[in-house]
């Protein structure tokens, strides 16, 4: 599954969220790993991002790619990226209601920490549930589907089996695991974008 390829200047709309966080507290953390390889995208692209209030995140469009982060926490990250394709007329409804199930695959990309896979590797999953993730469970729920791409960036090591996972996921990239990131995120990069 990770041969999959993205075109960062796509025929149709296709959007890439990343999950993390609001607010100085949270950045670099392990769980704002999505934030931090959108932040990547977004330098790649030239864009600066830009604050959406009404439909609750920060975006960059570039032609018919749209990169957004969700500004409300972790655990409702789904109201966002719902109130997002339902702007651009996105979600799969029938009679006006979303359709159960629908498929999201080639419309929407989430990028998020992920605490059983070591760092620094990823996973593709598409179709999958949300393995706990709060954050993956609110865009299911809000979707009603988990059938969209999932980017799912390792940040498990050593440490966590001294701590709780909800510390762990909370706590800052050291100094050298963000280096190491910033090579992850040019691998990831250069594998489905490059």
């Amino acid at each position: 599954m990770n041969n999959i390829r993205y075109n960062l200047n796509p025929t149709n709309l296709f959007i890439i969220a990343g999950l993390g966080n609001p607010g100085d507290e949270y950045k670099k953390t392990r769980h704002n790993a999505g934030f931090l390889f959108l932040d990547f995208l977004a330098n790649k692209l030239n864009e600066s991002w830009q604050e959406n209030k009404k439909l609750k995140c920060d975006f960059i469009k570039s032609g018919n790619l749209l990169l957004i982060k969700p500004t409300s926490y972790m655990n409702n990250s789904g109201q966002s990226i719902e109130a997002v394709m339902n702007y651009y007329k996105m979600l799969d409804k029938k009679f006006g209601l979303k359709k159960k199930n629908a498929d999201y695959s080639e419309k929407l990309l989430v990028v998020h920490d992920e605490i059983d896979i070591d760092f620094p590797k990823y996973k593709v999953s598409l179709n999958s549930r949300s393995a706990g993730h709060n954050g993956v469970q609110s865009i299911i729920n809000h979707l009603k589907s988990k059938n969209f791409a999932r980017l799912r960036i390792g940040i498990k090591n050593e440490i966590l089996d001294h701590m709780s996972g909800k510390d762990f996921v909370l706590k800052r990239f050291s100094g050298d695991d963000l280096d190491k990131f910033q090579e992850l995120n040019k691998e990831m990069f250069n594998k489905f974008f490059g």
